[in-house]
């Protein structure tokens, strides 16, 4: 390892003196101007992290849903799952450690996951459009030159985007092309496919007005317009041209706050909706998975009304995620609009091969329906194009409006709030 080039580099991204940062299921998340040194660490981590796995590995610079002068740091594992529990732990005692303590921390993470020094070693890097975000990428660049790892930086991509090319690095283009038009055209060609097959379709105009939150969805929305079938129209609003990111709109503002935001054109909840499975002739265990955070009324809607069994874990996609697998179809979602729907490995691999040698028409064309729909989900992370999308043929397919949809069950009231208190040490113990 060159010792050398990591304490030169890091001499250019110090740490704050007395900053102490832990890294939770969002990553590390703070004002951007505390993030320098926090980036070029994650940078030397993911490079570490890609010997040990031989795998690529994905960091994105993103504060998500939280204000623009925020900003934040995640790294994606190879799947593109949440970076796991046990380098979560490195990843916190690295952005707290102190400069001379750099080269032992990271010989002891080498040691402890037989990392291979001459390993190759490749990193996937994405960024928001926050005004920090671009230094930042650079600083997670210095990280992975100062110990020899190879990056490829994507510039600006959603989230959800970064996760899935690193998938499809990683499973050599089975999950589909590791480029950002890669994403477009696979998404779009199973959107067209599915709602081919809704009765309203014909010449038929579909229009989506989408609150982008002033943030890269509108952007990627935008490039993504010329891939989309000619009978979806799109409108963006809060398209950041002329607010700041997240400023009073945004999915997380509307469930935190009850409220719709600057620009919308339907009041309404979003509710959690389950695409039946088609009759293929097979038995796919389903469920749902939730945390205590969901809307007590969309339980008993699940399990008292479709009849679906309903799972609660603790809060963190992570957490979510891993109940999920444990299914045939899992389907899960949190309250601040992360979610997804996961197919297990025996499952996909059955439906597509009904979808191809399934001689009994309305089995194959079931099966067709299906496996359109697991190509339409983005199954590494929650996804707010790819769950738009679903949901819009979901709507086609059923011949359902947004009020209709609406009307199917009504949220209990709730709002969340946020406490702010100067002693948490106190309040635990309370």
């Amino acid at each position: 390892m060159d010792f050398e080039a990591v304490a030169k580099y890091s001499a250019l991204h110090l740490k704050p003196a007395g900053l102490s940062l832990q890294y939770g299921t969002a990553g590390f998340r703070t004002k951007a101007g505390h993030l320098d040194h926090v980036m070029y660490r994650m940078g030397l981590l993911a490079v570490l992290r890609s010997r040990q796995t031989k795998s690529t590995i994905g960091v994105m610079v993103t504060a998500s849903h939280n204000p623009e002068e925020d900003n934040g740091v995640k790294l994606v594992d190879p799947l593109g799952e949440m970076l796991t529990s046990a380098w979560e732990e490195y990843a916190t005692r690295l952005a707290n450690a102190e400069e001379q303590e750099i080269q032992s921390i990271l010989t002891e993470i080498c040691q402890k996951e037989a990392v291979k020094l001459h390993q190759y070693a490749s990193v996937f890097i994405g960024r928001d459009t926050r005004p920090s975000s671009e230094k930042l990428s650079q600083s997670v660049i210095d990280g992975v030159s100062a110990l020899g790892g190879q990056y490829h930086d994507y510039g600006l991509v959603t989230t959800p985007q970064l996760h899935y090319m690193v998938c499809c690095q990683n499973t050599q283009e089975h999950y589909g092309k590791a480029t950002v038009e890669g994403y477009y055209q696979k998404l779009s060609r199973a959107f067209g496919e599915l709602t081919k097959h809704a009765s309203s379709s014909g010449d038929d105009q579909m229009c989506l007005k989408i609150d982008c939150a002033n943030g890269i969805g509108a952007l990627k929305l935008k490039e993504m317009e010329r891939y989309l079938p000619k009978k979806l129209l799109i409108h963006l609003y809060n398209d950041g041209t002329k607010e700041k990111l997240n400023h009073l709109c945004g999915a997380d503002f509307v469930k935190v706050h009850q409220k719709p935001p600057l620009v919308f054109f339907y009041v309404c909840a979003i509710k959690p909706f389950t695409f039946p499975s088609a009759q293929i002739g097979q038995t796919l265990k389903i469920a749902v998975v939730q945390t205590a955070y969901a809307n007590g009324s969309s339980t008993r809607y699940l399990e008292e009304t479709m009849k679906v069994p309903v799972h609660c874990t603790k809060t963190g996609v992570k957490h979510l995620h891993h109940k999920a697998q444990e299914f045939d179809i899992g389907v899960y979602f949190e309250a601040n609009g992360h979610g997804t729907v996961l197919f297990s490995k025996a499952a996909e691999e059955k439906i597509r091969h009904m979808a191809k040698e399934e001689k009994e028409n309305q089995k194959r064309e079931a099966a067709k329906m299906l496996e359109n729909t697991i190509d339409l989900i983005n199954q590494t992370v929650g996804d707010a194009i790819s769950d738009m999308l679903v949901i819009e043929a979901i709507l086609a397919l059923k011949g359902l409006t947004v009020q209709q949809w609406d009307a199917i069950y009504s949220d209990l009231p709730n709002r969340q709030l946020k406490v702010k208190v100067s002693d948490t040490v106190t309040l635990a113990r309370v």
